[in-house]
This record gives structure tokens, sequence and C-alpha cells, in this order.
């Protein structure tokens, strides 16, 4: 098992070479924690909800970080909540990464996913 802060945690011998990332990153923003049922404010820890001020700190470290790990063609795919979708999909987008927001009603989760561009020739 490996640990550490993010793509840390990654060999390096992957970098560009990862073709399907997924990130279920904590994107509550610290203002709307108390906000949350107490399943998930009371037992989860703080740091698996926390995403900052606008519930986005981590989402924008995972997808700024995300290019030089996928492979050409690879997909990274983050959680987010409905009301956060257009600043996720805004942040891939500005990553370089080819942006589709997708909604599952059943599970009522929202998901971005963005795509690198694979190589030309």
């Amino acid at each position: 098992m490996r640990e550490g802060d993010l793509y840390e945690a990654l060999p390096a011998d992957l970098r560009g070479r990862v073709d399907v990332l997924l990130a279920s990153p904590p994107y509550v923003p610290t203002g709307a924690i108390g906000l949350l049922p107490p399943e998930a404010r009371v037992h989860e820890p703080q740091v698996a909800l926390d995403g900052g001020a606008d519930g986005l700190d981590i989402v924008r470290r995972v997808v700024d970080e995300a290019d030089a790990w996928l492979a050409p063609g690879g997909h990274l795919l983050v959680e987010t909540s409905e009301g956060q979708a257009r600043a996720t999909t805004d942040a891939v987008s500005r990553a370089g990464l080819t942006a589709r927001l997708t909604y599952d009603e059943e599970l009522d989760a929202t998901t971005v996913i963005g795509t690198r561009p694979s190589r030309a020739g």
C-alpha cells in the first residue's frame, strides 16, 4: 500500500502513462460542513469533507496535476456537487483537458470527466 498527498503516492514511472484517474476529493465548503447530515458530519473525518472556502481547493489540485500523469487519451473522473459542476468543468478545461459533465440521477452523482488530448500523428 502507498500513502501520500494526492499524486505524491504514485510511482514516478507512471507519469504520462495513466489511462484512468478517479478522484472523489472533499468538496464541501468549510462553512457548510455543519449543515451536513449527522452520518457525514459526525462520522467522517473532517479531512474527508473539507474542500476549503469554496469547496474546490482539493479538486483544483487534482485537476491541475492530472495532465502530467495521464496518458494521451487518458481520462480524469472527478466527483463533485451539482452546484460546483460548472466551476469544476471550467477548472478541467483550464488544465488543458477536454471536459464533459455527467450526472447519474439514480445515484444523485455528478462527475466531471477530463480527457487528455491524444497526440497528433
